[in-house]
């Protein structure tokens, strides 16, 4: 038994904690999470939104820090990103770069990187950002996203 909650059992939905010796080590955490996001960039550039924001927690307290204030919830993060998917929107392409992930006790994960946006060849905007991640009955998730822009 790996500890986890079965959907259909008494406590469905809760969180899967691993026991110490089947959580990854520091380098493939990494590994991990930065296939985790390099799927999530292909999903961005397919244009397939449902795939990209699929990363984020599906919950009322998922947090994204947007210019000065936090702003609450998946449904608010769906809202932010459905007008560069929007039929005729013009998207950049995504990249990530300097990504790397590490374990914050059994079941966050503290990830940094840098994000990249281009088109025709030319960054348009680029940041680091930083984000905690929860692991889920659906996999990792991410809880606060906190991405900020380069200076122009």
């Amino acid at each position: 038994m790996d500890g986890c909650q079965r959907p259909g059992s008494p406590a469905a939905g809760a969180l899967c904690i691993l026991p110490s010796s089947h959580r990854p080590g520091r380098q493939r955490l990494t590994e991990v999470l930065e296939a985790q996001f390099q799927r999530s960039a292909s999903d961005f550039n397919a244009g397939n939104p449902k795939g990209f924001i699929s990363d984020y927690a599906d919950d009322s307290t998922t947090m994204y820090l947007a210019g000065p204030r936090f702003q609450y919830g998946f449904a608010w993060i769906e809202d932010h990103y459905a007008p560069g998917f929007a039929p005729g929107a013009r998207r950049d392409s995504l990249r990530f770069q300097s990504f790397a992930a590490r374990a914050l006790g059994t079941t966050y994960a503290l990830v940094t990187a840098r994000y990249v946006l281009c088109r025709d060849g030319v960054t348009t905007s680029s940041g680091p950002f930083t984000l905690v991640m929860q692991e889920r009955m659906d996999g990792r998730k991410i809880i606060l996203d906190h991405t900020s822009s380069d200076p122009r």
